[in-house]
């Protein structure tokens, strides 16, 4: 049993964090009272761009993993400046935001498929992506070290130490402590002051930018190429949230939940302790989880009042 958890753990944790990072850019804009559906969408275009700036750039300097920096940061702002059509619909035109959301999906995986095939032919835009590696010292440490230090990507930290970053914000700032006012009172944190607009556009757009490294995140790591999508990844983030109860350590504990699961179904063939299941029981295992979390844990649900509410400054 505990070799099958050390050779489970690392895999993981890789599945984990795009689930974390996106997950965490839904909690910005959930907090600020705005539902964003279209992580999926988001995760695509940053999976997309990231993989095209990548490829673009390695194909003059191959190998290079500047390249990966720079495709991810680009992905980054590709997620900001698509995540403002949600935005502009769910705040300025007060839309319906779960159909704002679902348009997002269905925009992302049709122009990214269709550009893609115009490149590259198959749809497929493959890269010299990073490679896993075990952290010095911290990895020869006993038990800890098999389970968490070992088959890392620099992405990993990165998106931890962004986890950290972000609880601080949210509960030791004035930035965080406004636009959780928004998404929980925003006509009091009008009268308060504060521009709940302009913090709702915030909020979206930080999930943008989130999302959109979650989806750069799988091609730089374990996937290595954009294919046209993320396999419902963004989708799972969303259950994550619901799960973690819009709390960041709940949602570290949630994505690792399902990460976890997730794992299961993708290296079963590998392990021999799980090749015997059947791979179709595997493969539906991470969903299956996933309703029943949603199930058990909704009725006990935190979710911030105003969540899903459009802004009108003349209602009270």
């Amino acid at each position: 049993m505990w070799s099958l958890i050390q050779q489970i753990a690392p895999y993981a944790i890789i599945f984990t964090i795009p689930l974390l990072i996106t997950a965490l850019g839904a909690l910005f804009s959930e907090r600020s009272g705005i539902v964003n559906i279209g992580l999926e969408g988001l995760m695509v275009i940053g999976a997309f761009t990231g993989a095209l700036v990548i490829y673009t750039i390695q194909s003059s300097f191959p190998g290079s993993t500047t390249a990966i920096w720079v495709g991810i940061v680009v992905a980054m702002i590709a997620g900001v400046l698509f995540s403002l059509l949600h935005a502009f619909a769910s705040i300025n035109l007060s839309a319906n935001q779960i159909i704002s959301g679902t348009a997002i999906n269905m925009i992302a995986g049709a122009i990214t498929v269709f550009l893609a095939r115009n490149m590259t032919g198959s749809g497929k835009i493959s890269i010299n992506a990073f490679k896993s590696t075990n952290v010095p010292y911290l990895s020869d440490i006993p038990i800890i070290g098999d389970l968490f230090f070992t088959r890392t990507y620099p992405t990993t930290w990165l998106v931890l130490a962004i986890l950290i970053i972000s609880t601080f914000i949210l509960y030791k700032t004035p930035f965080g402590l406004r636009l959780r006012a928004c998404g929980e009172h925003p006509h009091a944190a009008e009268a308060a002051g504060i521009n709940v607009k302009r913090m709702r556009y915030y909020g979206v757009m930080i999930s943008g930018a989130f999302s959109a490294l979650g989806g750069a995140v799988i091609v730089v790591t374990y996937a290595g190429e954009f294919t046209g999508t993320v396999a419902g990844l963004g989708f799972l983030a969303l259950a994550a949230l619901i799960f973690g109860q819009w709390k960041p350590l709940g949602i570290l504990a949630a994505t690792f939940f399902f990460g976890f699961a997730t794992t299961v179904a993708n290296v079963s063939q590998v392990v021999p302790a799980l090749a015997v299941i059947p791979p179709v029981l595997l493969k539906i295992f991470p969903y299956v989880v996933t309703l029943v979390a949603l199930i058990i844990f909704s009725k006990s649900s935190q979710a911030p009042k105003a969540v899903g509410e459009p802004f009108d400054s003349g209602k009270r």
